[in-house]
């Protein structure tokens, strides 16, 4: 069997990567239209079997054909790109994964469900760290306990050694942090799925050292389906971002003054969009490299043979200095690999379109991401009386 990986950027490298590392496809495919894109990813890859291909997402014509070629196909495209892929990949009997970032594009691909079951297809979005991986915790709480009283997710990922005023390293697309700030954060709360403002209800919590405390704010994207999914299972679920502490406050200043906006403005004589301009700057004055780490927390409380009981789940990831492969890399690429892994060895049989939480064992998957040393910790203790 083959496998293709659309992207070479940071995280596709990483899936690349990955699948190569742990191989069950008999080719690896990982394919750019950017040419200095595929200069810098040769290198990355050229101790590696895998074959890097020019391929061009906006081009329908171009990606049948290398999907009619392949019995897999990984994206690590913009989210963007995502529903008419996904289309084609059913079109060509092609198992699709990808990594979300978008409720509107995912609830468009689910609509094609009928036509993936019938095509034998399994079409599986949201398959990175935030959604996917705590997609994956989520439903190990549910298949854990009786009941579920509220499962409070707390993700993200940020630099090792931050330098102000923002704390912050970009780890992807400007516009895709962006957009977590200013869209709204879907939350459960009893049976009602609700709609928040992000950078609301900020708070604080606790990690070992050197971390100390953070601070974590509603952010949109990261629970993607969870609540609907969840709506019967889970009385309530919220999804919040991680940060140093003032970056929230930061933020809001920023967004505040309308450099969010995606109204055109006249600027000196120019029209300018300056969503545009804060994601120039902030990949311009903002690090994007350096050593980073992801920190995951995940706090629920529920009933198991009439008991309550808390379950905590809790990782911390580094920077791979040996492999020059960021924490972000780590554990979003990995986590699209192991899923893409698991439909070729038929870990995954079902056809039709699915979120982790449906249909990713996770016993098996937190199993592989512990040979990966991507160490998830899972704490559980009663509930006081």
């Amino acid at each position: 069997m083959k496998v293709l990986v659309l992207g070479a950027g940071m995280m596709g490298r990483a899936i690349a990567y990955d699948l190569n590392r742990f191989p069950c496809f008999d080719e690896i495919l990982i394919g750019d239209n950017d040419s200095q894109t595929i200069r810098s990813v040769k290198p990355f890859l050229k101790d590696t079997a895998i074959r890097v291909i020019p391929l061009d997402a906006n081009r329908t014509q171009d990606v049948k054909k290398h999907l009619l070629t392949v019995d897999v196909a990984v994206s690590a495209l913009p989210y963007r790109y995502n529903y008419e892929l996904a289309k084609i990949a059913i079109e060509t009997n092609t198992h699709w994964v990808d990594l979300g970032g978008n409720n509107t594009i995912v609830q468009r691909q689910r609509q094609l469900f009928s036509q993936a079951k019938k095509n034998n297809v399994t079409i599986l979005p949201d398959c990175g760290l935030a959604p996917g991986l705590v997609s994956i915790i989520t439903h190990d709480i549910v298949d854990h306990f009786n009941t579920v009283d509220y499962v409070n997710i707390r993700v993200g990922g940020l630099p090792r050694y931050p330098q102000p005023p923002l704390n912050y390293q970009i780890v992807f697309s400007p516009y895709g942090l962006i957009n977590e700030y200013v869209e709204d954060a879907m939350v459960l709360d009893h049976g009602k799925i609700l709609f928040k403002r992000s950078m609301t209800e900020l708070e604080t919590l606790k990690f070992p050292k050197p971390f100390g405390t953070m601070e974590a704010f509603l952010t949109s994207g990261g629970c993607s389906t969870l609540p609907i999914t969840y709506k019967k299972r889970i009385h309530y679920l919220d999804y919040k971002t991680i940060r140093y502490p003032g970056h929230c406050e930061k933020i809001k200043a920023i967004i505040e003054l309308g450099f969010a906006d995606e109204q055109r403005i006249d600027c000196a004589g120019q029209m300018i969009i300056p969503r545009d301009v804060f994601a120039s700057l902030l990949a311009i004055r903002v690090p994007t490299g350096g050593e980073d780490v992801v920190l995951v927390k995940v706090h629920s409380r529920g009933t198991k043979n009439g008991r309550k009981r808390y379950r905590d789940y809790e990782l911390i990831d580094y920077y791979d200095k040996k492999n020059n492969i960021t924490a972000m890399m780590r554990t979003t690429g990995y986590s699209a690999s192991i899923t893409a892994q698991m439909i070729r060895n038929d870990t995954i049989k079902e056809h039709g379109v699915f979120c982790p939480e449906e249909i990713v064992p996770p016993g098996l998957f937190f199993e592989q991401l512990r040979k990966r040393g991507i160490t998830l910790s899972i704490r559980e203790r009663r509930v006081s009386s």
